[in-house]
């Protein structure tokens, strides 16, 4: 020890005095450094590149339509668009939501033509579903084509309890043949972990109620598109005709009530009603991206549920919700495959907001709630979640 205390103090004379300086200056800004990062807890401001150079395609990438223009009066970001704009804080602490145009039918009706060639504007009276008469012209197998079916072999059994009483259940009218369709009477909606299966199964026992063959369809959000899980990119779109078939056994005991109804001239008819219980009908809008040109504008002209309402007026939602912050937690526990713990939904919780921080420093907040490509990329939360997150201050932002 002493023998290198010597060495050092010999070299250290060996110095020149401005060599020496310029070490002292050193160590006296690292230690301003070192102490600056202790005193703000090792807080960091990530920046997230929205669309990094791996994310190539270029139905992935947005070109900015709108101006933004700084008001020096109140310090408020506007967005310059002619459609429902937004505004939003400078400081990124405050929101003000403004209402979106809503598409008028005519708008829907481009975009989804076959739809509303198949759906019509009034239904039959004698049940509260939604239900009309369709000449049906097809295979002798009604389901063969099914994209359900070929999709998930686990739904055979679902099928060929369909395909039994199928065929009994047709009118012959005129030398054609006619078949009753029915939409939903109701709809169960919410995010994950807010009970929205519980409530299926309670209701799925009830004498009265009647339910889609299979529990989620997912249709309207995501196989109308061809998008068979979230996250994934479309592929082959199921026709409206696949979701139809999925409430066939509880049109066909509504047709056989009707029939009975007539038989014994009575006007009233103790039908079911019909429900579906595909949560993410509420909140899941990725789809639109690959659907319209997203080149000229940074949101949806369009959204799911626009549809349902033009289509469905009389539609019934049931909303399940629940504590933001103990959702997300049942969530991660429930979907997370490994490492889970508490600091590990803390830092993928403090990620995603920042993530989302960042987006909201240059796009307005639809920009960002209905940014695929970042909502894909959120390591837990979902943008739409963070804006719902923001806006009653659960997060401090």
């Amino acid at each position: 020890m002493c023998f290198a205390g010597w060495r050092c103090l010999h070299w250290c004379r060996n110095l020149g005095r401005r060599t020496l300086l310029c070490l002292v200056f050193a160590l006296v800004i690292a230690t301003f450094v070192l102490t600056s990062y202790v005193l703000s807890g090792g807080k960091q401001d990530h920046t997230f590149h929205f669309f990094p150079s791996k994310l190539k395609e270029p139905n992935l990438s947005f070109k900015k339509s709108q101006e933004y223009k700084q008001d020096k009066t109140d310090q408020t970001i506007m967005t310059n668009i002619t459609t429902p704009h937004l505004q939003t804080s400078s400081s990124g602490h405050g929101l003000l939501w403004v209402s979106r145009r809503i598409p008028d039918i005519e708008d829907l009706r481009q975009f989804e033509p076959h739809i509303f060639s198949i759906i019509p504007q009034e239904f039959l009276q004698f049940s509260r579903n939604p239900c009309w008469y369709q000449e049906y012209k097809g295979e002798r197998d009604p389901y063969s084509n099914n994209a359900y079916l070929l999709y998930a072999k686990r739904f055979r059994t679902i099928f060929e309890e369909m395909r039994q009483s199928f065929w009994k259940r047709l009118q012959a009218i005129g030398g054609h043949h006619y078949r009753l369709r029915c939409l939903p009477y109701f709809y169960i909606i919410g995010q994950p972990k807010c009970g929205t299966t519980d409530l299926y199964n309670r209701l799925l026992v009830h004498p009265s109620v009647r339910f889609s063959a299979i529990k989620e369809p997912q249709w309207w959000t995501r196989k109308r598109v061809g998008i068979l899980r979230q996250k994934e990119t479309p592929k082959s779109r199921f026709p409206l005709e696949n979701y139809l078939d999925l409430f066939d056994l509880a049109a066909q005991e509504i047709q056989g009530l009707h029939s009975e109804m007539k038989r014994k001239e009575d006007g009233n008819i103790d039908s079911p009603i019909i429900g579906e219980a595909s949560a993410s009908t509420m909140w899941d809008n990725d789809a639109w991206i690959y659907i319209y040109d997203n080149v000229t504008n940074t949101e949806p002209p369009h959204l799911t549920l626009d549809f349902i309402h033009v289509l469905q007026p009389n539609a019934k939602f049931i909303v399940m919700l629940r504590d933001p912050v103990e959702r997300l937690y049942s969530d991660y526990l429930y979907f997370s495959v490994a490492n889970k713990s508490v600091e590990d939904f803390h830092d993928k919780v403090n990620d995603s907001v920042q993530m989302f921080e960042s987006c909201l420093r240059t796009s307005p907040l639809r920009s960002c709630v209905y940014n695929t490509t970042l909502n894909n990329l959120l390591p837990l939360l979902s943008t739409w979640e963070l804006t719902s997150a923001k806006s009653v201050k659960y997060f401090t932002m």
